[in-house]
């Protein structure tokens, strides 16, 4: 009852600083402010596969954690997404969707004074929303999977305040509001007008991805790694999963949910051309960064390894998540197979730095992510220009420097590119390692020791007798 009453103070409080229209109706449609129907519709498709991504994320996850810590990689994943749907609705899509200065949007707070559809895209305003708040809540849950194992809860909802309430959706807004500084550089007034294009993210490599990837570096920097994980230049190695099959079919559903994360960015299925040359690009960089990553991989240890399988196709899935608009399906394969070989050297690279990432959450989206969205200055093949609500319009294509259009995007993409990674880096290390003085980033030693499962949600994930051997049931054994 308390909690209620407390509830409702804060809601009366925000209406009485926000606005009273905080609570209104509504709004109208207007003559000339007309929802697609159609758009509207394929946009909400699209939002629901994206959010069954949360389904995969929280598979892979505890698949690819120790089994004493699978409750608290569920009880991450769902209760970031709470605080993530709440925190997008109070401020968060102001800050990233709202129009105000380049650097933070000023709109839409509470979702106040929305209008009919989001900006020119005809889709529904609150259908725009839910899709967004989607790709939010994946930036979110990438970031706790490198602190699996010994995060405390506590710690985990300040940082995770921290980034869905403040870094995902201020610096969004710098490539994707409709006034962000990289979304307008290049033209004349903005930012290094000279440069004559504007930064490129079709469906969040950098957006999404680098963001969430570089918070969890920053993340797993300030925890240090688990207790008992031993590298390999100290003659250990990781420590193992405890669910392949878990974590494998999280990562197929992380693939099925890609379906809405880039097709469902053109927000219009009437640029019908442009959304199937998405979903077949999605599709080519997958199939070739799992095969590229398990070759590679084959020689380090002379065995055909699934996990270094699952994080190639999901690395192909982020690196193509940028160009997926621009590029060919030839140019999609060749992102993918080079994806494939970064992940896998990434995760050597953080073996060898004895930064503990259980589940390669920096390979795959940090990394990954970064040559997503270079790669579309190589490989944009000249073709396509902007997605529309009722056509593409392919009058001014984007050219990448392999198809004879010179530096200029891969520049653009660039300077983008090392911008958000570095200021992601830079506050994600400011934001976790304030939560560490705080004392509450990482659980005690003996909780450690004991289990993050039972010493934060007083239970495991399974029943005694598949844990220990000890507790088996042996009346029917005879």
């Amino acid at each position: 009852m308390l909690g209620i009453v407390l509830l409702l103070g804060i809601i009366a409080l925000a209406t009485d600083i926000i606005g009273a229209d905080v609570m209104a109706a509504d709004p109208l449609v207007k003559p000339n402010d007309i929802i697609n129907p159609i758009n509207t519709l394929w946009t909400l498709v699209a939002a629901f596969l994206v959010f069954g991504m949360q389904v995969g994320f929280t598979m892979l996850e505890a698949g690819f954690c120790r089994s004493r810590e699978t409750v608290n990689v569920l009880m991450e994943c769902v209760v970031d997404t709470a605080l993530c749907g709440l925190l997008f609705y109070a401020w968060g899509f102001a800050f990233m969707f709202g129009s105000g200065t380049p650097w933070i949007g000023m709109k839409y707070f509470f979702l106040q004074g929305a209008p009919a559809t989001y900006e020119t895209t005809g889709v529904a305003f609150l259908a725009f929303w839910l899709f967004q708040f989607a790709f939010a809540d994946t930036c979110s849950t990438i970031t706790s999977g490198a602190m699996i194992g010994r995060t405390g809860f506590v710690g985990d909802l300040i940082y995770s305040l921290g980034v869905s309430g403040f870094i995902y959706p201020i610096i969004g807004h710098w490539a994707w509001g409709p006034d962000g500084f990289l979304a307008t550089m290049g033209s004349a007034g903005n930012f290094l007008p000279g440069l004559g294009t504007g930064f490129h993210d079709f469906a969040g490599s950098t957006v999404v991805h680098t963001i969430g990837g570089f918070v969890a570096l920053a993340g797993s920097i300030a925890l240090g790694p688990r207790i008992g994980r031993k590298f390999k230049r100290d003659g250990g190695g990781p420590m193992l999963p405890h669910d392949l099959v878990m974590a494998t079919v999280g990562g197929l559903i992380l693939w099925f949910g890609w379906y809405g994360f880039n097709p469902g960015s053109t927000l219009s299925i009437m640029d019908f051309e442009g959304a199937g040359r998405v979903a077949t690009n999605t599709t080519l960089a997958a199939c070739a960064a799992a095969l590229t990553a398990m070759f590679y991989g084959y020689p380090k240890t002379k065995k055909w390894d699934v996990s270094f399988t699952v994080n190639g196709f999901l690395a192909g899935l982020v690196a193509i998540t940028a160009p997926c608009y621009w590029v060919s399906p030839t140019g999609s394969i060749v992102i993918g197979a080079i994806a494939g070989i970064i992940v896998v050297v990434g995760v050597d690279v953080l073996e060898w730095l004895r930064i503990d990432d259980p589940i390669g959450a920096v390979p795959v989206h940090g990394l990954n992510g970064i040559w997503g969205t270079l790669s579309l200055g190589l490989f944009a093949c000249g073709k396509y220009g902007l997605t529309g609500p009722f056509a593409a319009d392919n009058s001014a294509p984007l050219t990448g420097l392999f198809y004879g259009g010179g530096t200029t995007v891969l520049a653009a993409q660039a300077i983008g590119s090392t911008i958000i990674t570095a200021a992601t880096f830079g506050i994600g290390l400011a934001l976790m390692y304030a939560v560490k003085a705080m004392g509450l980033l990482r659980v005690s030693r003996e909780g450690e020791l004991q289990g993050i499962d039972n010493h934060e949600h007083g239970i495991g994930a399974y029943p005694e007798y598949i844990i220990k051997q000890s507790a088996m049931p042996m009346g029917d054994m005879e």
